[in-house]
């Protein structure tokens, strides 16, 4: 018989969508799911489910080994702030978080999929089954960027490219060509929440990859909530990488964004590393 898929799986519907879309496939899915992260719904989905906290590596890959999973992808969010209260690691959990230098986004996750891999574990990437997914180019919405607003973009563009280069965080809020706030361990939304605050309104959010983004994990991601935040703050634009980042409840999204009238448009860099969206 054909070998089972693996799904370590955090929040969000991201990874119910993609045992779905496994399924369909017709591959058995193993859902390792996080307490007190994963929806309760993933039991429901996958084939088979086992629960774990937190830096349980160990039980992962006995767990992976029981059912002959050989490859496995990472999918859904995991709040950041609890590695400083809710983390209850086993032996091989903690071994691996003593050897991390950095404890950021991409060193974790790097070293929890090379730990699997030296167990036979391939990592594949998240969107393997789920490309529709990645936010499109363009404008999405019937507003399209003014050229003052492309201008705060651009600005937003290369800082939030400079903290992605440093791990930090993948997005920025900016007004008039001034840094409003900067995502870190506390999340997008809370970083919309802030940045927000401080412009009053007409808040431009920027959301983009690494320069080193691995699509293994972590991807930036976006839906309907994220307008109902920058909605709540008064924003204006919503700017996002283009095939680089997943968009949620598309349609959802751009309704309340239109009832906003708030303007979501997906870019990609020209030859000079410019942002465009034609």
């Amino acid at each position: 018989m054909e070998a089972p898929i693996g799904i370590v799986a955090g929040g969000g519907q991201f990874p119910l969508l993609f045992i779905e879309a496994a399924r369909k496939r017709g591959k058995k899915v193993i859902a390792i799911g996080h307490s007190g992260e994963s929806l309760p719904e993933l039991a429901e989905t996958a084939d088979v489910t086992y629960w774990v906290k937190l830096g349980q590596l160990g039980k992962i890959i006995k767990y992976f080994r029981k059912e002959n999973v050989q490859e496995t992808v990472f999918a859904g969010t995991i709040t950041k702030t609890r590695i400083f209260k809710d983390i209850l690691p086993d032996i091989k959990g903690l071994s691996l978080w003593n050897k991390i230098d950095a404890r950021q986004d991409d060193a974790i996750l790097r070293a929890v999929a090379s730990a699997l891999e030296e167990e036979g574990i391939k990592v594949l990437a998240s969107t393997c089954y789920l490309k529709h997914l990645l936010f499109p180019k363009g404008v999405l919405t019937k507003k399209k960027p003014t050229a003052a607003q492309m201008e705060d973009i651009r600005f937003g563009w290369h800082i939030a490219k400079e903290i992605g280069r440093l791990d930090i965080g993948q997005s920025v809020v900016v007004r008039d060509r001034s840094v409003l706030a900067v995502e870190a361990i506390d999340g997008t939304d809370a970083t919309i929440r802030r940045g927000g605050k401080l412009a009053n309104n007409n808040a431009i959010v920027v959301k983009v990859k690494k320069p080193t983004q691995d699509f293994r994990f972590d991807l930036p991601a976006t839906g309907a909530q994220t307008i109902e935040i920058m909605q709540s703050v008064k924003g204006s634009v919503l700017a996002v990488e283009a095939g680089h980042a997943l968009i949620f409840d598309q349609q959802a999204l751009i309704t309340a964004a239109d009832r906003a009238g708030i303007v979501v448009v997906g870019l990609e860099e020209d030859e000079a590393g410019q942002p465009i969206y034609e």
